[in-house]
């Protein structure tokens, strides 16, 4: 479980297919505080620890990501790409965005940015089957970053704009600075929107 609140940006040092994909990520981390098994998500995917080393701040650990996971997700999984990475919530934490499983629902895809005051307003087209479950004021995790949703507007084929704000302390310590026309992100819908969608078609029957 985790919260969408980033707490280092990590980078993929290498890249080898064995089975599956084995990843190492270079990051700030203390290797002391990384146990094997450990879930961390690494822009928005929960991925297991297998192996970790290195030093306090200069740490490095290594995920294994199968085929579903890269075929699900957006093109992260390559030497030198930065991700956005959280270690899971621990009891006692405090709950600073909203609950994120680190499953990834489907993959959106920058359609704009523009400046909005000191902040940077992003425009998102989401895939037919996350458009039922993304509301104005509601929750949205955006390659692993919980964020609010401003704006939402569904089109005439059944995908869905939606825009939110990256104030620049967002910016800065996670990947979303980036973004520009046509980046893919990762995306991950409130869970409480899924239980009610749930809920709703239950009730429908």
């Amino acid at each position: 479980m985790f919260t969408g609140i980033v707490t280092a940006i990590g980078t993929v040092a290498s890249v080898e297919q064995r089975g599956d994909l084995r990843l190492t990520v270079a990051c700030p981390y203390d290797p002391a505080q990384i146990a094997i098994g450990a879930s961390i998500a690494c822009s928005g995917v929960c991925l297991t620890v297998v192996d970790r080393g290195g030093t306090a701040g200069d740490a490095w650990f290594a995920v294994d990501v199968s085929d579903e996971s890269v075929s699900r997700t957006a093109p992260r999984w390559h030497a030198g790409a930065r991700l956005n990475l959280e270690q899971a919530l621990r009891l006692g934490d405090e709950l600073g965005g909203h609950i994120v499983t680190g499953h990834v629902d489907g993959v959106g895809e920058v359609f704009g940015t523009c400046p909005a005051g000191d902040s940077i307003k992003v425009g998102i087209s989401a895939p037919a089957e996350l458009a039922p479950y993304l509301a104005a004021k509601g929750s949205i995790t955006v390659d692993g970053v919980s964020l609010t949703v401003n704006e939402v507007a569904d089109q005439a084929d059944g995908t869905c704009h939606f825009a939110l704000n990256l104030i620049p302390h967002t910016g800065e310590v996670t990947t979303l600075g980036g973004l520009t026309k046509g980046s893919k992100v990762n995306l991950e819908i409130d869970v409480l929107a899924r239980y009610l969608k749930r809920m709703e078609s239950l009730r429908a029957v």
